[in-house]
């Protein structure tokens, strides 16, 4: 079952590279009492995901942070290496946007998110959204029809919609 709107968010452990290497986080305590934006992309590196999407929420990093969001996480199917390289090389982590791995999709199965795209390379990946999340419930939930889409789950999209 897809995850909506009015609904918890599952917990899960996701992977983020710390000081000392990978280390564990609580998607629970993450979101617990707390304002967040959540979205998540098909990959990191891939084209729409790396020129769109994250470039998106940089830009509008300031007017969410307005709108009373604490905290904007990017959640990919990839390792935290990867992540840590990817939001230096995009400016997200420069900007504040907290770069969380999927290694093995359970956050994004449990949400019912995940595709394949064995031709592309893409097993398990997270399809593309993004969602507001207030005291661990989605209460604004934009998925994207097309994993080459940026258009609902964009920063500005989002932004339109809170």
């Amino acid at each position: 079952m897809t995850i909506s709107q009015g609904d918890q968010l599952p917990d899960a452990t996701l992977v983020e590279m710390g000081a000392d290497g990978p280390a564990p986080v609580s998607l629970a305590d993450k979101t617990k009492g707390r304002k967040v934006v959540i979205f998540a992309v098909p990959g990191a590196y891939t084209p729409t995901c790396h020129s769109a999407h994250v470039p998106s929420f940089i830009r509008t990093k300031d007017d969410l942070m307005a709108k009373g969001v604490e905290e904007i996480i990017c959640i990919s199917v990839n390792d935290p290496f990867v992540m840590k390289a990817w939001g230096e090389a995009t400016g997200a982590a420069a900007a504040g946007i907290t770069m969380l791995g999927d290694p093995d999709s359970a956050l994004t199965k449990a949400l019912g998110m995940e595709f394949s795209a064995p031709p592309a390379g893409l097993t398990d990946r997270s399809k593309r959204y993004a969602m507001l999340v207030e005291d661990g419930k989605v209460t604004l939930f934009q998925p994207e029809e097309s994993p080459g889409v940026c258009d609902v789950s964009a920063g500005e999209g989002l932004l339109a919609n809170m």
